[in-house]
C-alpha cells in the first residue's frame, strides 16, 4: 500500500508575525507595513521580515552587524512562548479542516494531505490558505510531497497562499537541483561544498553504503532526505480540550456584588474541570460581555493558582475597577467568560513540607491594587544579564513571569566584577572628585587617570568633602558607541575613610555615582 501524501503549511518569519500580533514592537500596524524588523536572540538576528531583508539583514547577523545596515530596524527581544502562543490559531484553523495536525515548530506544521476529499491536494491548499487569511495570517505558504522533508522544501518555493504540488514519486526529481543548505544544517552543508557536491542531487547520486562508511548514521540518514527517501512519521498533536467555562445572566446584571456572587459556581466547575486533569490555572482571561460584545477582558496572573474565590475575587476587582471610568463597563453584564491561559501540572505548585509561599493575604491586596491600577502598578524586581549594575535589573509585573529578559548566564565582557552594589540610583547622582590639591580629576580616552583621587562631594548632600581612603579602576565603558559616538566615560570603585563604597562613573562632562555598595 502506497504511503499517505503530506501537506505542509509554512508561515515565514513567524517570530516577527507573532510579535506584530501582541504589539509588543510598540509600533502599531508596523508588522503589515514597510518598517524593518527583527527579533533578537543571545544578541544575534533569530528572524527578519522582508523589509529588513531588503536592507541586508540576515537570519544569524549580529545585532551591531543589523544596525549597521539598518539604522532604523525594529528590534524585538525573542519569547518562544509567544510565538508558541500566537500559533495555536492556526493550528486550531488547520484541525477545524483536517484532524491530526503536527506542529514542527512555531510557524511551521505538517498534516496528511486531504487527498480527494476537498477536490485535490491544489484544491484543498487553497481552502487551507483562505482559511488562515481569516484567521488573520496572511504569508502562509504551501506544500505538498510524498515525505516531509520534500513538502517542507515545496512549501518554501510557493509564494504567499501558494501552494506548490509535488506530484507522486517525484521527490527526488524536485530536490535534485536544490543547493544542500537546504539541509537546514551548516556543518553538513559545509563539508559537502567542500566535497564539490553543491547540489543535492550531487549527494544523492553517491552510493548509500559508501555514504554510511564516510558519514556514518546521521550522514546516511541526510542522504535518504537528498533522494526523497525520508521515512519520518508525522507525530499529530492531539487537539486540547475546551477548558472555557461562562456563565449566561437571564436577565443582565446590573451591579457588580450581584455579578461576582452569580459567578461563584462557574468558578468552582472551571478549577474542577481542571484538576481532573491534574492541572491548575495561573494566568486566566476574564472576560464580561454586554450587549453581544466584550465590554472588559484582561489576562490576570496568579503568583502560585487560581482557586475559585481567586477567581470571583478577580471578576469583582476587574468590573469595579474599571466601573470608575466611563470607557469601562458602564451597561448591564450578560456573560462572564475564564478562559486559561496558562495551565500547568498541580504536582508543579504543591506545597512544600514545611509550607512556604507568599501570604495569600498580600496576594489579594496587591491584586486587587493591580485591578484598580493596572497591571503595571505593581512591580517586583528581577535579575538580568547586563553589565552595568543598573542594565542588571528589571521590573516585572506582580504574579506575571519574566519574560524577554536578558539572560544572566551570558557572557557579558566588560561588567563589574562581584560583589554588586547594593543600591543602584534610578539616576545617576552628580559628583565632584579632586585630587591633593583640589584640582577635578579627570581620565583621557587612553584610560590614563590626571591623578589619584583624594576626596569627593556631591553637591545635594550638605555633608561636604569625604576623603577617600582606597580607589580602584579606571575601568572603561566603550558601549553602545555606534549610538553615542561622541560618549566615553570609565568606573571606579572609591572607598572612603568612613568605611562606605561607591561606584562613580568619569563622564566626559563629569562624575556621577551610579551606585552604593553598602
Amino acid at each position: 500500500m502506497s504511503r499517505r501524501r503530506v501537506l505542509v503549511v509554512w508561515c515565514p518569519d513567524w517570530p516577527v508575525t507573532a510579535a506584530m500580533a501582541e504589539g509588543d514592537a510598540g509600533q502599531g500596524d508596523a508588522g503589515q507595513g514597510d518598517a524593518p524588523v527583527v527579533v533578537l536572540a543571545a544578541n544575534a538576528v533569530v528572524a527578519c521580515n522582508e523589509a529588513a531583508r531588503a536592507e541586508g539583514v540576515r537570519r544569524g547577523m549580529r545585532r551591531r552587524d543589523a544596525q549597521s545596515r539598518c539604522p532604523e530596524l525594529i528590534l524585538i527581544d525573542h519569547n518562544p512562548d509567544r510565538d508558541a502562543r500566537a500559533f495555536e490559531p492556526v493550528l486550531v484553523a488547520v484541525e477545524q479542516l483536517r484532524p491530526g495536525v503536527a506542529p514542527l515548530r512555531p510557524g511551521l506544521l505538517a498534516v496528511h494531505a486531504p487527498g480527494r476529499f476537498y477536490g485535490g491536494e491544489e484544491s484543498a491548499g487553497a481552502l487551507i490558505a483562505e482559511r488562515l487569511v481569516r484567521a488573520g495570517v496572511w504569508d502562509c505558504r504551501i506544500g505538498v510531497a510524498d515525505d516531509l522533508f520534500t513538502a517542507e522544501r515545496a512549501a518554501r518555493r510557493a509564494g504567499p497562499q501558494e501552494t506548490v504540488v509535488v506530484e507522486a514519486g517525484g521527490s527526488a526529481a524536485f530536490l535534485r537541483d536544490l543547493p544542500v543548505g537546504a539541509i537546514d544544517d551548516d556543518e553538513v552543508a559545509g563539508l559537502l561544498r567542500r566535497l564539490g557536491l553543491p547540489t543535492l542531487g550531487d549527494f544523492a547520486r553517491l552510493g548509500h553504503d559508501d555514504v554510511q562508511a564516510r558519514f556514518g548514521g546521521y550522514g546516511a540518514k541526510v542522504h535518504r532526505l537528498a533522494r526523497g527517501e525520508d521515512a519520518s512519521r508525522l507525530g499529530a498533536r492531539t487537539p486540547p480540550p475546551d477548558l472555557e467555562c461562562q456563565v449566561r445572566f437571564e436577565p443582565p446584571l446590573d451591579t457588580v456584588e450581584a455579578v461576582s456572587f452569580s459567578v461563584r459556581q462557574t468558578a468552582d466547575r472551571f478549577v474542577a474541570q481542571l484538576a481532573t486533569r491534574g492541572l491548575v490555572c495561573t494566568e486566566v482571561l476574564v472576560e464580561a460581555e454586554c450587549d453581544h460584545e466584550v465590554a472588559s477582558s484582561r489576562v490576570w496572573a496568579h503568583s502560585r493558582w487560581f482557586s475559585a474565590a481567586d477567581l470571583v475575587d478577580r471578576v469583582h476587582w476587574q468590573l469595579r475597577g474599571q466601573l470608575r471610568h466611563t470607557s469601562g463597563v458602564t451597561r448591564p453584564v450578560e456573560l462572564v467568560r475564564f478562559v486559561p491561559d496558562t495551565v500547568e501540572p498541580a504536582g508543579a505548585h504543591a506545597a512544600a513540607l514545611w509550607g512556604g509561599g507568599t501570604d495569600e493575604r498580600v496576594e489579594r491586596a496587591v491584586a486587587r491594587v493591580q485591578g484598580m491600577l493596572g497591571p503595571h502598578a505593581v512591580t517586583v524586581p528581577a535579575v538580568q544579564g547586563g553589565r552595568a549594575p543598573a542594565d542588571r535589573q528589571a521590573l516585572v509585573p506582580w504574579g506575571e513571569r519574566p519574560v524577554g529578559l536578558r539572560s544572566a548566564e551570558l557572557p557579558w565582557p566588560g561588567s563589574l566584577p562581584p560583589p554588586a552594589p547594593v543600591r543602584v540610583f534610578a539616576e545617576p547622582r552628580p559628583a565632584i572628585v579632586v585630587d591633593d590639591r583640589g584640582q577635578l580629576v579627570w581620565v583621557s580616552e587612553r584610560g590614563v587617570v590626571s591623578a589619584p583621587p583624594a576626596r569627593f562631594r556631591d553637591p545635594s548632600d550638605t555633608a561636604g568633602w569625604h576623603p577617600i581612603g582606597a580607589w580602584a579602576g579606571p575601568w572603561p565603558v566603550d558601549e553602545l558607541w555606534w549610538e553615542h559616538p561622541a560618549g566615553w566615560a570609565a568606573r571606579f570603585q572609591i572607598v572612603g575613610v568612613d568605611g562606605r563604597a561607591w561606584l562613580m562613573t568619569c563622564a566626559d562632562d563629569g562624575w556621577y555615582i551610579e551606585a552604593g555598595y553598602d
